[in-house]
């Protein structure tokens, strides 16, 4: 491979025209790939205030240059997009081995524009790129669409991405999936269902090609060798993200009853259930993952009796546990279970039961609203009820289908102060009074209220991970107290420009958990790539890709008041164990966000990068709208 090859194809949904292009080497060594080079596009080939859910709008997947089955936690794909839930930018990871497949069949990125006036699927193979009429998936649930196309298509070996009802009906939290796997935020599932475009398969056969196949083999195996050596690794194997749920719990990280607290004292019950009566095995959500963090979860009879399926991970289930008071773990899994089937954000999902139990124990949703359902908190069985009406938009659920933010707009009255959301994203299950840099990096986050895009900044504060980036100034964690609030917002801007650095490579960012760092991608991209690429050279890119992100938000409208945070997600907890402590309270939030503004180089007054700062960068496009 000589350096830096990269190939997109173009697919016109609404003339059925199809456009395969090679990618200006110079230009994709400015941004690398993944979500950087797709936020370039987006910004310079989306109309500014496009509707996310017309034909103009784009949806770009994209792999990264370490999309490869050797590199440790290469399988990841990113749908990158203007997310009808928040009207910014979107983005959503899911791993899988579709990236590996769109390798395989020559394209790095698939940019998808305009609609089809039928339901239809795109298949792209050895034999071509083909849009195709398919009338028979429209309603199926994500499973029976999948099983058709693998009928159409009648031979082994395609990655298959599908929507489900929930896409179909423009739900602005719904997935897509490949598989048990989603790209689960912000909507993309919607975009493609506007798009009329059901279903994704691909099937690739050529050799991913590598610069220096050997030099990639030998850092591939020293990382392997770190992770395998990290003592943390088993258990991450052995519990996956859902063992953290006891551990989150104790120190204040577990967000209870729409965050009135940020822990219940229920975790270590909750997880020994779904350890003794719903784990199935391990899994990883793409082949060779050294990790294999993933679950298999079911429940065996009863009223909530779910087949074996992939999925049940650790915000799913507090999703449906903690936010909403729910002891019952067998519902969860058959909530969670329910998500993936219509296609819906687990986390948004759970979210907004949160909130209309909220909105019933405050007297602002009456019965007649209601539609006599039984709101009060705990109430496990209205779960998997409410999951399918928020994917067929029936009752509560045409009122929840834009998210929190939007129905307490409809609401009205107090419904606002119970709307826990950052620029319309509804927060996760992580909280921000377990470790106070997790609050900045939630408020600005471009794509919304979000724990792990660009970083979870909260396994820095409470979990003393410091993610490989103190030699490039982030202070030692174990000599930083949680709560403190001076200096954390300039942490946040190292922590995300770091961060981000797996979603512009394409890999997994839990590696770096794990003692993965920015040095050893730097490694693997230069034997991948043939550029010669150091860890500063990938923070510098971190920085400039954070920064177009927030280029395309200021052009969408976002102003500095969108990076505010909910004052009951500051307040001090009403219940649970912190309630007694005060420290752990946001006290002075705007004093951390001005300090994030300074070491951005941003206006405090527009919140957008200096004319310095795009100087320093090297970013010539506009920042105005």
């Amino acid at each position: 491979m000589s350096k830096g090859q990269f190939r997109k194809l173009k697919i016109d949904l609404s003339s059925d025209m199809t456009e395969e292009e090679q990618l200006d080497p110079v230009v994709m060594k400015n941004f690398y790939g993944g979500v950087g080079y797709a936020a370039k596009l987006l910004y310079e080939e989306t109309e500014p205030g496009v509707d996310p859910l017309s034909p103009k709008s784009k949806l770009i997947l994209a792999t990264g240059p370490l999309t490869h089955p050797i590199v440790p936690g290469g399988g990841s794909l990113e749908l990158c997009f203007k997310s009808p839930l928040t009207n910014a930018w979107g983005e959503s990871r899911v791993g899988s081995d579709f990236g590996f497949s769109m390798k395989k069949a020559g394209f790095d990125y698939l940019v998808i524009d305009g609609a089809a006036d039928k339901p239809s699927m795109l298949l792209i193979d050895e034999a071509g790129t083909r849009i195709v009429e398919a009338d028979e998936l429209q309603g199926k649930k994500v499973s029976q669409k999948k099983k058709l196309v693998e009928e159409r298509v009648s031979e082994e070996g395609y990655e298959i991405m599908t929507i489900g009802p929930a896409g179909e009906n423009l739900v602005s939290f719904s997935t897509a999936m490949v598989g048990d796997r989603a790209a689960g935020r912000v909507g993309a599932g919607s975009v493609l269902g506007s798009k009329n475009l059901l279903a994704v398969a691909v099937k690739g056969e050529k050799d991913i090609p590598l610069f220096d196949r050997g030099s990639l083999v030998e850092t591939a195996r020293e990382v392997n060798r770190i992770i395998r050596e990290n003592p943390e690794t088993s258990g991450w194997t052995k519990h996956g993200t859902t063992g953290d749920i006891p551990g989150c719990d104790e120190s204040g990280d577990w967000p209870s009853k729409n965050w009135k607290s940020n822990s219940w004292g229920k975790g270590e019950e909750i997880y020994e259930h779904f350890l003794e009566n719903n784990l199935v095995t391990n899994e990883g959500c793409y082949t060779g993952c050294p990790i294999a963090c993933g679950r298999r979860a079911k429940v065996d009879g009863g009223k909530y009796e779910t087949p074996e399926h992939g999925g049940a991970e650790y915000e799913s289930i507090s999703a449906f546990t903690s936010f909403v008071l729910n002891e019952n773990v067998d519902a969860a899994v058959r909530s969670t279970y329910l998500c993936n089937e219509y296609g819906l954000d687990t986390i948004s999902a759970g979210a907004n039961i949160a909130f209309l139990m909220d909105c019933a124990e405050e007297g602002l949703i009456n019965s007649k609203r209601a539609e006599d359902l039984d709101l009060s908190w705990g109430n496990s069985e209205i779960l998997p009820k409410l999951v399918k009406k928020f994917a067929f938009r029936e009752g509560l659920g045409e009122l929840m289908a834009d998210g929190v933010k939007e129905a307490a707009e409809k609401i009205g009255d107090r419904a606002k102060e119970l709307a826990i959301h950052g620029k319309g994203l509804e927060a996760p299950a992580h909280d921000p009074r377990a470790g106070k840099t997790l609050a900045v990096s939630y408020g600005t986050a471009n794509r919304g209220m979000c724990h792990i895009h660009p970083v979870e900044a909260m396994a820095y504060d409470a979990g003393k991970v410091d993610f490989g980036l103190q030699e490039y100034g982030l202070p030692d964690p174990d000599e930083v107290p949680r709560w403190k609030e001076e200096g954390k917002g300039e942490m946040v801007k190292t922590l995300q420009d770091g961060g981000i650095v797996p979603d512009i490579v394409g890999t997994c960012k839990f590696f770096m958990y794990l003692g993965v760092s920015i040095d050893d991608y730097a490694e693997m991209l230069q034997a991948v790539t043939g550029w010669e690429t150091t860890g500063e050279d990938l923070l510098f890119a971190g920085e400039k890709v954070n920064n177009l992100q927030r280029l395309f938000n200021i052009r969408e409208g976002l102003t500095p008041e969108n990076d505010q945070i909910p004052e009951r997600m500051k307040s001090q907890p009403a219940f649970g164990k912190y309630k007694d402590e005060p420290d752990c309270a946001i006290s002075d939030y705007q004093g951390m966000l001005n300090e994030y503004y300074e070491a951005r180089g941003w206006e405090r007054k527009t919140g957008s990068p200096s004319k310095r700062k795009l100087k320093e960068l090297g970013i010539e496009i506009s920042n105005e709208k």
